[in-house]
């Protein structure tokens, strides 16, 4: 058997340990999914270093990264090797990395090989789930992504540049609920017994009784999502605190929400809760337009996501500085 959930008291002796972890989730501006970001033909170490030297410029000690099982299923020993460069580059910036293995958002057919072009103006036109709803619901295919969690973890397990483990981003998104819950429970079980140093969590991030009964029990660390208003937030972390165990809100931040920098770090900061922006760069994934954009929009006066234009300069020269005050950049 491996090891078991962490116990409240040490949970929080590990996150006194580490520094207010505040930061972005990260895709490369040339990659228009995960698997463009990871497949050898189209990995960018260049751009990657040039994107996240403007996050330690910002104070981001921390980005979450998406994996995908069907970059491992093709090539083990690539992925692993191009994960480790990856690793390399951000540490280089003082940014740890938290890496996120299964998504239950965007298109459910993901395929290897070449990436489709963005639909101009459309929010994550690209964007693939891991392993994809069929997979999710056919559980004879289940271990190859056994063979993928236990492989990942085991090579990485003991890297202390990789803060935690996101297991499975949004259990339970279009429109699957609680038909996520046995792939999201097989895959706790199997962390737990490749038995990585770091700790395991899955988001809370919608009103399910069932999911989220299960993640806060099974999570190392609570991680949650919000994008509303900062008297949302306030609530949830009031309401998660109640579990005793440290909080990282590993996405928020949608302007037309009302989820802005200047309103929620804040907030985080207070608190003590983690925190990671969606988005750093504008690029392929064009997540500078809402959730529900049509197709051929033109571009916003008020970015969705995202912090930078692909040249370094920035959307907002007043957010940079309201950011740079809460990290103490």
């Amino acid at each position: 058997m491996g090891k078991q959930k962490w116990t409240v008291e040490e949970a929080n002796a590990w996150y006194r340990c580490i520094p207010w972890p505040v930061g972005c989730n990260f895709i490369p501006s040339c990659a228009i999914n995960q698997l463009e970001m990871w497949q050898a033909a189209t990995f960018d170490p260049h751009t990657i270093s040039r994107e996240l030297s403007w996050a330690s410029q910002l104070g981001f000690n921390t980005i979450r990264v998406y994996l995908h099982d069907l970059a491992w299923q093709s090539e083990p020993e690539g992925f692993l090797q191009r994960i480790r460069q990856f690793l390399d580059i951000a540490d280089h910036q003082k940014i740890r990395t938290i890496f996120v293995l299964f998504d239950d958002c965007w298109n459910p057919d993901p395929a290897i090989g070449e990436q489709p072009q963005p639909q101009p103006g459309v929010h994550n036109s690209g964007w693939v789930q891991s392993p994809g709803q069929r997979v999710v619901l056919n559980p004879e295919e289940w271990p190859r992504l056994e063979a993928y969690v236990k492989a990942i973890l085991g090579a990485l397990g003991n890297d202390e540049r990789i803060l935690m483990w996101d297991l499975y981003n949004e259990p339970g998104n279009k429109g699957m609920g609680e038909r996520s819950l046995g792939l999201l429970r097989a895959e706790f079980q199997w962390a737990r017994e490749a038995n990585p140093q770091q700790p395991l969590t899955a988001p809370i991030w919608f009103d399910n009784q069932v999911m989220n009964t299960f993640q806060l029990e099974a999570s190392d660390i609570i991680t949650f999502h919000n994008y509303d208003d900062s008297a949302s937030l306030e609530a949830q972390i009031a309401d998660l605190k109640s579990h005793l165990r440290p909080l990282i809100c590993t996405e928020y931040m949608a302007r037309s929400r009302g989820s802005r920098f200047s309103t929620h770090l804040p907030v985080f900061h207070r608190e003590a809760v983690g925190c990671m922006s969606w988005g750093l760069v504008a690029g392929k994934t064009n997540t500078i337009f809402p959730w529900e954009s049509a197709s051929g929009s033109a571009e916003p006066a008020q970015w969705f996501h995202d912090i930078f234009y692909p040249d370094g300069t920035p959307y907002d020269q007043e957010e940079i500085l309201a950011i740079r005050r809460w990290t103490g950049a």
